[in-house]
């Protein structure tokens, strides 16, 4: 009979910090325009699912977003940093214009994560998971269920609310609200308690 060698002492906050090399890694990848409670939402969720998150901003020449890719990436830096760093989960943003799967490969990360709302997402999403599938075997699709309270949050909406002057601060961050109204003047939004 062998006998296993030293077992390492356990780690003080019970997640051992990996070898960067072997850090599990999830892509988190939207148009973020603006980061919503929502996305935040599921960021918490992929926190305890990965050792690194990298949330990746899709920059597509067909779509004019209301915030360029800096100003996303800035927002999510921004209000990312505090929830992952609460869940001992690293942080990276970038953009990316091209398949997923290709952001996934060049980031070294195994796991796609997306969040779902309802059954309409949840159609599309199966669909989307298939087909990475079959061009990225080796990545994997996670779907995490939005929380009842954030499940009717969408980016679209917020930005139809805050167009007509509407009090926004229910569905996005602070930091957001705040550059929203630079976009939309009229916009309210009192602070979250």
């Amino acid at each position: 009979m062998r006998v296993p060698a030293a077992m390492p002492a356990p780690c003080s906050d019970n997640r051992c910090r990996l070898d960067p090399a072997m850090a599990r890694v999830a892509l988190y990848a939207g148009s973020f325009d603006p980061v919503t409670n929502g996305h935040l939402d599921v960021m918490r969720q992929a926190a305890h699912l990965a050792e690194r998150l990298v949330c990746a901003v899709g920059v597509h020449p067909g779509k004019t977003p209301l915030f360029s890719a800096e100003e996303r990436l800035a927002m999510l830096e921004e209000t990312a940093s505090e929830v992952l760093g609460k869940a001992g989960c690293e942080l990276k943003c970038v953009t990316f214009d091209d398949l997923v799967v290709s952001a996934a490969r060049r980031v070294g990360a195994t796991l796609l994560i997306r969040g779902l709302r309802d059954d309409t997402d949840f159609n599309y999403e199966m669909t989307m998971a298939g087909m990475n599938a079959a061009m990225a075997p080796d990545v994997q699709t996670v779907f995490l269920p939005a929380s009842s309270v954030v499940r009717p949050i969408t980016a679209t909406l917020v930005r139809q609310i805050a167009s007509m002057g509407g009090d926004i601060s229910l569905f996005v961050p602070q930091p957001v609200v705040a550059r929203l109204k630079q976009k939309f003047p009229g916009v309210t939004g009192r602070k979250n308690p």
